[in-house]
Formats: C-alpha cells, sequence, structure tokens
C-alpha cells in the first residue's frame, strides 16, 4: 500500500491513473455545478420576453445604465460574476475546491429564489447580481479542480465532457422559456417559474456533490500530504477495482513549492505573459459567446421573426450546445489547445458574419447553429487552457482574475450590443464579434504557451 510522499510523489501518483469509470464519476460530479453557471446565463436570454411583458423591464431604455432595461438587467449578472471571480477566487486557493464547491451552489439556489420573488426592476436587478457572486466562484473553482484530478492523456476530454453535461443546461432552459414564460401558472409570471427552477435543481446538484474527495493536489501543496495521501489510496483502489489490473509504477514529477501562493506571483516570470495573454483573450472571447448567445431571441425579433417563432427558433440553435463538446471529444487531446481556441475563432467570426446578412430563415437557424458550435468548442478549449498554466499554490486565484475579465467585458458586450442592435441591426452586432474574434485569435497564436499532454508541474515551470 503506498505511503504518505512528497507533493512531486502525489503529483506522479495522480498522473499515472487510469481514465476509468470512479475517475469519470468525479468528472460528472464536478461537471454538475457547471450546469447552473450555464442556465444562469442563459436565463437572461429566455425569460426577457417574461421581464418586458410583466412591464418591470423595456427594450427602449432612456440610457445604458438604466435599471429597467434589458440591457443592465443582463449585465447585473456578469457584474456579480466578476466579483465572484475576482473577488473570491482566491478562497479556493486558501480553503480547498471542494468546500468552495458546496458554498457557492447554495448561494446560487439562495439568491435566485429571492430574485424570482422580486416585484420590482430594481429588486430583480439586486439580486441577479448577488447570485452571479456565488456563479462566478463556482466556474473559478472547476477550471481549478478538474485539472488537478485528471492526467495530462485525458484533460482535453475531461473538459469537454464536462462542458457537455454544463450545455445540457442550454436546451433545458430554452424549452422551460419558450413553454413558461408566456404563460402564468398558478397566477404566477413564468419567468418566475424558470428561475424557480434553477434553484431546486441547485439545490439537487449540492446534494448529489457532497461525497467529493479533496483535491489531493491542494492538500500535498499546503503541506497535508498524509490527507492526500489517504484520497490518492482511494482513487488508486477505485482504480484498480474498475479496470482489474495493479497501476504502473508513478514517473517522477517536478516539484512545486509548499504553502500559499500570493497574488504578485502572476505579474512575475515566467507567469506574467500568461497572465496578459489569458486576460486580452478573456475580455475578447465573451463578445462571441455571451454577445451571441444571451441575444439570440433578441437578435432573432431585429431580423423581422416574430416573437413566438424567435422563441421557437432561439430553442433549436439552443440544441445544438451539448453537441458541440461531444464532437470535440473526438479532437480534444489530439490537437494543440491553442490551436483548437483560433480555429474557433475564426469560425465564430464567419458563422456569425452569415448569420447576420442572411434573409431566408433556413439558413438562419443553420449558421445560428454552426455559431453556437464554434463557440462550443472555444469554450471547452480555454476553459481547459486556462486551467493549465498556473501552479496549484496559486491557480484560483489566477483563474478568477484572468476569467474575471470576461465578466468585465460581458457586462458592457450586453450593453454595446443592445446600443448596436437599436442603431444598426444584427449586421452592426456581427461586425462586433468578428472584431473581437480577430483581436483573440491573434493573442492566443502569437503568445499562448504549448500544454498539450504536459503534466501541470511541467506547464508551470
Amino acid at each position: 500500500m503506498p505511503i504518505a510522499g512528497t507533493q512531486s510523489q502525489i503529483a506522479a501518483r495522480l498522473d499515472r491513473l487510469p481514465v476509468s469509470r470512479s475517475l469519470w464519476r468525479l468528472v460528472v460530479l464536478i461537471s454538475l455545478g457547471g450546469v447552473f453557471e450555464l442556465y444562469d446565463i442563459f436565463l437572461s436570454t429566455y425569460i426577457t420576453p417574461g421581464l418586458t411583458a410583466s412591464g418591470m423591464f423595456t427594450t427602449q431604455a432612456s440610457s445604458f445604465f438604466a435599471p429597467d432595461s434589458i440591457g443592465f438587467f443582463i449585465s447585473c449578472n456578469f457584474a456579480g460574476m466578476f466579483l465572484g471571480c475576482v473577488g473570491f477566487g482566491y478562497v479556493a486557493d486558501r480553503l480547498g475546491r471542494r468546500s468552495i464547491f458546496v458554498f457557492s451552489l447554495l448561494w446560487y439556489c439562495v439568491c435566485t429564489a429571492i430574485m424570482a420573488c422580486q416585484g420590482s426592476a430594481i429588486g430583480v436587478d439586486l439580486w441577479r447580481f448577488i447570485a452571479g457572486i456565488g456563479v462566478g466562484l463556482e466556474q473559478v473553482t472547476i477550471d481549478t479542480f478538474l485539472p488537478e484530478i485528471v492526467p495530462p492523456q485525458a484533460r482535453g476530454k475531461a473538459f469537454a465532457f464536462y462542458q457537455f453535461v454544463e450545455f445540457c443546461a442550454v436546451p433545458i432552459v430554452a424549452l422551460l422559456g419558450w413553454l413558461l414564460v408566456p404563460l402564468h401558472p398558478l397566477g404566477v409570471d413564468g419567468w418566475r417559474w424558470v428561475a424557480l427552477t434553477g434553484s431546486l435543481g441547485a439545490l439537487i446538484a449540492w446534494w448529489l456533490r457532497r461525497g467529493l474527495p479533496e483535491s489531493p493536489r491542494w492538500l500535498a501543496a499546503h503541506g497535508r500530504e498524509a490527507e492526500a495521501d489517504r484520497v490518492l489510496q482511494l482513487l488508486e483502489a477505485q482504480a484498480v477495482r474498475d479496470t482489474g489490473r495493479e497501476l504502473p509504477p508513478p514517473t517522477p514529477a517536478a516539484r512545486e513549492p509548499h504553502g500559499h501562493g500570493s497574488f504578485s506571483e502572476l505579474f512575475r516570470p515566467p507567469y506574467t505573459r500568461r497572465t496578459v495573454v489569458l486576460s486580452v483573450f478573456n475580455l475578447m472571447q465573451t463578445v462571441a459567446f455571451y454577445g451571441f448567445g444571451s441575444w439570440v431571441p433578441t437578435l432573432l425579433i431585429a431580423k423581422g421573426i416574430l416573437v413566438t417563432t424567435s422563441q421557437m427558433y432561439a430553442f433549436i440553435i439552443a440544441i445544438a450546445n451539448p453537441i458541440g463538446p461531444l464532437l470535440g471529444m473526438l479532437v480534444a487531446d489530439r490537437m494543440e489547445r491553442k490551436w483548437q481556441i483560433v480555429s474557433a475563432g475564426v469560425a465564430i467570426g464567419v458563422f456569425a458574419t452569415l448569420f447576420a446578412n442572411q434573409a431566408n430563415q433556413a439558413l438562419v437557424i443553420a449558421f445560428g447553429v454552426a455559431v453556437t458550435l464554434a463557440n462550443n468548442w472555444m469554450s471547452f478549449a480555454f476553459h481547459n487552457y486556462q486551467g493549465e498554466l498556473f501552479p496549484t499554490r496559486v491557480r484560483a486565484r489566477a483563474v478568477g482574475f484572468v476569467y474575471s475579465w470576461s465578466r468585465v467585458s460581458a457586462t458592457f458586450a450586453s450593453l454595446m450590443i443592445d446600443f448596436l442592435l437599436i442603431r444598426g441591426g444584427a449586421p452592426a452586432v456581427a461586425v462586433f464579434i468578428a472584431a473581437a474574434m480577430l483581436v483573440m485569435t491573434v493573442t492566443i497564436a502569437g503568445f499562448g504557451p504549448r500544454t498539450r499532454s504536459l503534466t501541470l508541474e511541467e506547464i508551470s515551470r
């Protein structure tokens, strides 16, 4: 039976684990938290017709920051996520990955339920912002936890599968929006039922994930090798049981320093360039991912499609969301991560332009699906990428910092798209998205490091 070892020995034992049924079970449990990030984000997309129908919100607001504007409502969510990422991301480095998972899910559950009970635009905006804090913290923890558990040869596939589970939320919330938002079940606005469904689902996910172990890499990085060894013994025993074979001897791994890291490390070599590259990347990627996804029904209406029909078409486009990561599993560990991101960015720019300039409704849906698939490819590739580029001691705060820029851009991209849609229609929005993709792809292609098949410790060096 293995005995407690050094941090490098813990890492080596983790990296030699086979991709067994038990490991996939951990990936699924971790992925469940991500379901509610996507549910929450796309909740904005599919309940906005109900919010405007209620009279609390309007699509023709008097200013950028009017509390009753749909653009401001969407931006409140991303502003909350920004605070969750940059303000509390470090907590997962201090207290551990598992405990923050539990806390952030409960936070989202309670705050979303309170939001669903509000009777004014200001009240809805406020609790949307507060719920966003928990969602932002949850996403940082997932991007930190997964690469620490999954061995190098399967990290890409694990992230693609995690995104498949996560994106299953999009057609669910789209279907609920289509069926419930126009109605008033039991005399209650349909949009409130859609929000409460997400709150209940988060509570179920919290219950299912109670059995998650702590990250052995995090335990070892904090000098708790004996605890890390106990978790690893369990994982190793499960792997032997699943495969029916003894594990191979671990290959010596590079060593990371013990103890707490500091925020200033992100701005010292070799991490300075990575921090800048990922910050610029996240500023740009959100324009396409949320700029398109959060505005699909509104963009369809702007192209002359009826409100009821736009909800149906938006649901058809939303069905494509889980398909993208499933297709991506075919290349996730065969193609270098940075080139996956670049290829997806080029595809998004092209398909978004074609979507905006089509009059034929069948082609509108086809190119909408194509944008969605490309967005999902970019999504699972970059979530994996940013979780790999920093050492265990600062991984959560690093991911939180660089990812927080996506929340900044999403906050203002929603307002900008609102502005461009009124003045230039869908083609103006497409130009905005394509320009962002150009900056993003040049940054990653020119300055992003290689990570495929490397251990976390090798990448950190």
